[in-house]
């Protein structure tokens, strides 16, 4: 049957359970796929990955270091806000640690470099169930989501990573020497990043709380104060107990919350708007 010939009224078939668990399968499949592909590329070039990645934050010459150094010597304040990461041997204990932890960093990083595609896959399994006015709502939602996960990730990495190990690497205990383990930096490293990649989330979340109608702009704004103490606890649960990390991390949360109440403003005046529409 040609194009210009299908009954547009006809009703569409509808998918049944089984449809689609067997699609969402498929979707799975392919972010799986997408994981294990970056992975094996990352697990190939482990050299590079852990010198100029993953202990990037301990060696001298690492870019946030350098831009602070500078910062500071353009403000006049000369070397005050310069960082010199403390020297640490970093050890493996384990007989199988260095494989294991290899394979781990390399899929771990592989799910955030192919992230942008998760979540591209996630979306088309969602949004087919969507209103047409819905799909318009939330058009560039996967660049967006994307984006500020990878910024939140680069944030933790370039901000807090730096600080939050010159002050752990360099926290001294009389008579005893800090040499962590592999693992160990690894899972501080890991925390430092990954946390700050789902809290750049935020604003994507307020958008949709605010058009199911579970949050109004008025309501946080009379919680603003409640936000800044839950912002501040948020920030000393993810980041060592260091004022300046804390504040690092503590500031933008707390810009990320007044863009939220900004964008749940838009929405709830969008949705008068239709509200008001659909009355006339």
């Amino acid at each position: 049957m040609a194009l210009d010939q299908v009954d547009v009224d006809s009703p569409i078939k509808e998918m049944s359970f089984l449809e689609h668990l067997e699609e969402l399968r498929w979707h799975i499949i392919r972010s799986l796929i997408a994981i294990v592909g970056v992975g094996i590329v990352l697990f190939l070039f482990k050299n590079w990955l852990f010198d100029t990645v993953i202990f990037g934050p301990t060696r001298d010459d690492f870019l946030s270091y350098r831009v602070f150094c500078d910062l500071s010597n353009s403000l006049g304040l000369g070397d005050a806000m310069c960082i010199v990461p403390p020297e640490f041997q970093k050890q493996a204990i384990g007989f199988g640690e260095p494989f294991i932890t290899s394979i781990k960093v390399s899929f771990i990083a592989g799910f955030i470099l192919a992230f942008p595609y998760i979540f591209y896959e996630f979306w088309r399994f969602i949004s087919p169930g969507l209103y047409p006015n819905e799909r318009r709502a939330t058009r560039g939602v996967v660049f967006i989501c994307s984006f500020l996960f990878l910024f939140g990730v680069l944030f933790g990495y370039y901000i807090i990573a730096p600080f939050a190990v010159n002050f752990l690497g360099g926290y001294y205990i009389p008579g005893v020497q800090n040499s962590p383990t592999l693992s160990s930096f690894i899972n501080y490293m890991l925390m430092f990043t990954a946390p700050a990649g789902l809290i750049f989330e935020l604003p994507i979340v307020v958008y949709f709380l605010s058009k199911v109608g579970l949050i109004t702009p008025d309501w946080m704004r009379k919680y603003r104060r409640h936000a800044i103490i839950g912002t501040l606890v948020l920030a000393a649960i993810i980041t060592p107990p260091d004022v300046v990390t804390q504040f690092l991390i503590g500031i933008p949360l707390f810009i990320l919350y007044e863009i939220s109440i900004f964008i749940s403003a838009r929405v709830n005046k969008a949705e008068e708007r239709k509200m008001n529409d659909n009355n006339d």
